[in-house]
């Protein structure tokens, strides 16, 4: 089980063998916690053995999803590899927000905290998709409006999408670096 950003199964099996099974993963660091998610990968000809066996490693750290294709490894990488980075930088950026508002830091800081964990166990939950459970906060001409108006003039969406886009490139570029740069014997 590789858990190296941008090592692909080519490398992997040059590097090391083709006689072995090898499971590509991208976990993420809430991993520490058990609360990660990892995303997973093997060639159609890895026995469901070694399958269960890299399952069986990952689900320690989380959950699992298996992917079509290798290359969506680089698409994880960006959503949830570096994810927590971008949660983190919400937070501090609430957090920030608040102290500008007037409120102490430990104030704003267990504020922003604990909304965004609470948030999330709402998304956990899974009774309703990310979208509705925003419509359902969001009380029209109310406050969570205003801010939300603010946040799409500001282009968020797009900011995101960039953003990731520039990681799963990263993550490709990555891997290709790797491949050319490490020689096989």
């Amino acid at each position: 089980v590789s858990i190296a950003a941008g090592i692909r199964l080519e490398l992997l099996q040059g590097l090391l063998g083709p006689q072995a099974h090898y499971v590509r993963s991208m976990p993420n660091t809430p991993a520490l916690y058990g609360a990660g998610i990892s995303g997973l990968y093997a060639s159609p000809q890895t026995p469901d053995g070694a399958r269960a066996r890299a399952e069986t490693v990952l689900r320690a750290a989380g959950e699992i999803c298996w992917l079509a294709q290798e290359e969506d490894l680089d698409a994880v990488t960006a959503v949830s590899g570096s994810g927590p980075a971008y949660f983190f930088l919400v937070v501090e950026a609430m957090r920030e927000a608040g102290v500008a508002l007037g409120l102490s830091p430990q104030t704003a800081t267990q504020l922003a905290t604990r909304t965004c964990i609470g948030a999330a166990r709402m998304l956990e939950a899974g009774t309703l998709d990310a979208a509705e459970l925003r419509v359902q906060v969001t009380s029209p001409g109310g406050t969570t409006e205003a801010a939300l108006c603010a946040l799409e003039n500001a282009g968020l969406r797009s900011i995101f999408e960039r953003a990731l886009a520039a990681a799963a490139r990263r993550s490709a570029e990555l891997g290709n670096e790797l491949a050319r740069d490490v020689p096989i014997p």
